[in-house]
């Protein structure tokens, strides 16, 4: 770990106020120029159980949350308990000297740090949340930061509410001070940058994202971990024009969602494995209509319930084969939470254009981490390519409209309801050119495989569009270490460290899971 860097790790029973400790902390420090990367691990329970969250801050850019703990704000005594023997040598531990006591001695040159929060913010009595801000406010102190961030952070957080303001600003003063004048500083800190960051969830970038492709319509019932992309639409979606329901299942989630694409507006969905399993009839509706549809997976523990608040990478064989029979899908596994941005466009221009289900496969991890970003990636134009469509009468002569009629690429131009001569039957039965149902028929399997082959046509020039996985590293590596989605960030800073201690290493990584740039990566 470098000197400019240090993890702090904040752990508490749930509803003690682990999270909003981070997200204060997290925001002080983007706001005086330090990258940050946050995970928060927390139970499925409203109260009790073990929250604890580790941020990752550094002058430069983090891109996961670090294997150690150099400062550990225990707002327990359980917190102080389990995670003490993980500090490193050169750390702290800060915790309320009226509530936690060390139960056993620290590591070697790690410095115990007992707050008098009763002391330093009376508030405390009465609302004894506020022991986390003189924590944050003392591990600012002791990271090497300024004041003024932190100060700034609370004062946004409460703007409407002046007198908390002012409250939690003296507790938060009280501890740095504090610490300023009774804690030898830890053997690395902070050095403040002029960098601006954005500090944001990949769920949210994953929404950012929709809204800057042309999404106009989003529908979900809540699932974590996909829950915050509906949390973003539903604060943002309709000053953006974006129509936005929160509906009874998921199967009326992707059937709304469906018959949005269809009528002709850009619409997305999302939801986590549980959900999927619920969509899955309707993603083949999706195939034999040839309708363009953005749904969101993500992953957590599974199966069933499984485990709601952890990532895992488990649900891939669920997408590579959700509905029944074969049909053409593109799979995107979003590499880190800046990815998450930039696939939103593409998979939107991707299901326009091959007019077909684009299924992105995302985690926990990334979803609901927290990562500074540079605010220039949500800047600039987006290209906006809707495919084959009609949206008006273009003058054919009086010849009828085929909606699915057999070009070469497979594609066939997609006219919206209402344009008038270009009637057809939509169904979910397999059908000729003209949409007319093969189940009114006898027997035709010339038709049947005529309209299959034009269907899996369409995937021939995917890959064109779509950029090829990039081998980083010296080609002539030693090791080469394969991952897809979110496990980039572990893998890039595994791979330096195995270079650093002269294993030649390179790293390939996957993010277009379906079609498969088979030739490349083999």
């Amino acid at each position: 770990m470098e000197q400019c860097e240090m993890v702090v790790g904040v752990g508490g029973a749930a509803g003690d106020g682990v999270a909003s400790a981070g997200n204060t902390l997290a925001l002080a420090a983007a706001r005086q120029g330090q990258g940050v990367y946050a995970y928060n691990s927390y139970q499925s329970v409203i109260r009790g159980g073990h929250s604890w969250l580790r941020l990752r801050l550094s002058r430069h850019k983090p891109v996961n949350q670090g294997d150690q703990v150099d400062a550990l704000i225990a707002l327990n005594q359980d917190t102080l308990n389990r995670h003490l023997q993980e500090i490193a040598p050169g750390g702290v531990a800060l915790f309320n000297a009226g509530k936690v006591k060390p139960a056993y001695a620290p590591p070697p040159g790690v410095q115990l740090c007992p707050l008098p929060v009763a002391e330093l913010a009376p508030a405390a009595k009465e609302l004894p949340v506020m022991q986390n801000t003189v924590a944050v406010g003392a591990v600012t102190q002791l990271l090497g930061l300024e004041f003024t961030g932190l100060e700034s952070v609370l004062e946004t957080t409460f703007a409407k509410k002046p007198k908390v303001v002012a409250v939690n600003v003296a507790a938060a003063r009280a501890g740095y001070d504090y610490a300023a004048g009774h804690f030898q500083p830890p053997a690395r800190q902070l050095t403040r940058t002029n960098q601006k960051w954005a500090l944001v969830t990949g769920n949210e970038l994953l929404a950012m994202g929709a809204a800057a492709a042309g999404c106009k319509f989003y529908c979900a019932y809540p699932m974590s971990p996909a829950s915050a992309v509906l949390h973003w639409m539903a604060a943002h979606g309709p000053k953006l024009g974006i129509c936005v329901r929160q509906v009874e299942d998921e199967i009326s989630v992707i059937n709304m969602t469906i018959g949005a694409n269809h009528a002709g507006v850009r619409g997305m969905c999302a939801t986590s494995g549980g959900g999927f399993a619920l969509m899955t009839e309707a993603v083949g509706l999706v195939g034999i209509l040839e309708t363009p549809v953005v749904v969101i997976n993500v992953m957590r523990a599974g199966p069933s319930t499984g485990v709601p608040t952890k990532t895992e990478q488990g649900d891939l064989n669920q997408v590579l084969g959700a509905s029944q029979g074969d049909f053409p899908r593109i799979i995107l596994a979003p590499t880190s939470i800046p990815d998450c941005f930039a696939t939103m466009p593409l998979a939107f221009n991707l299901a326009d254009r091959y007019q077909c289900p684009v299924l992105i496969i995302s985690d926990l991890l990334i979803s609901e981490g927290n990562e500074t970003v540079d605010p220039a990636l949500l800047e600039g134009a987006i290209e906006i390519d809707r495919g084959e469509l009609i949206t008006e009468a273009n003058g054919a002569n009086g010849a009828p409209y085929l909606r699915y009629k057999d070009t070469q690429s497979g594609i066939s131009p997609r006219a919206i309801p209402g344009v008038p001569g270009h009637l057809y039957v939509a169904a979910s039965d397999e059908h000729d050119e003209d949409g007319v149902l093969l189940s009114d028929i006898y027997t035709d399997p010339v038709r049947r495989k005529k309209m299959v082959d034009k269907r899996v046509r369409k995937m021939s020039t995917v890959l064109e569009h779509v950029p090829e996985p990039k081998l980083e590293g010296p080609a002539d590596a030693e090791v080469t270490l394969v991952g897809w989605g979110s496990t980039w960030g572990v893998i890039t800073e595994a791979a330096q460290r195995l270079n650093q201690e002269g294993i030649v290493t390179n790293h390939l990584h996957i993010k277009f899971l379906m079609p498969f740039h088979t030739e490349v990566v083999g």
